[in-house]
């Protein structure tokens, strides 16, 4: 069996601090009270023929709701813990979080209870300054910002 491959870009800026990276907070119950190691670059899986970059774009605006324009900049391929792939892209731009509007998607939850909920794929995004990040994001997720911090 193949590998499911996901596309997903790192968004960053320059702030009053330095350098700061645009992060996303899945929705859902399992991760409401999760926070360090509980944050993610907006990303998803590439469909059927799509091309990789395509998927990346379109997977950010769904997160988040718009996509800052500009080049896209490869950082890599990562592979995560549960064997899928993620190829993230670095984009810098701006983005305000208070303008995020997030697709919905339906879970079962409680698991195993058969019942179905609808979540907001995202609930919520931030910016954070490149020490901050290491913290919030997935640990699978963490070789993708220093890849993009040996890149700049």
């Amino acid at each position: 069996m193949m590998a499911q491959i996901s596309a997903g870009i790192l968004l960053h800026r320059t702030g009053t601090t330095g350098r700061e990276v645009f992060l996303v907070h899945p929705g859902g119950p399992f991760w409401a009270k999760k926070d360090e190691a509980g944050w993610s670059i907006p990303k998803g899986l590439i469909e059927a023929g799509e091309d990789r970059e395509a998927a990346a774009r379109r997977e950010f605006r769904e997160e988040v709701g718009a996509v800052p324009p500009g080049p896209l900049t490869l950082i890599g391929e990562f592979r995560q813990s549960g064997g899928k792939i993620v190829v993230a892209y670095a984009l810098a731009g701006d983005f305000d979080p208070g303008a995020l509007v997030s697709n919905s998607i339906e879970i079962e939850w409680p698991p195993r209870s058969g019942r179905q909920i609808t979540i907001p794929e995202v609930d919520r995004a931030a910016w954070f300054s490149v020490e901050t990040a290491r913290l919030k994001l997935h640990l699978g997720q963490r070789p993708i910002l220093a890849a993009f911090l040996a890149l700049v």
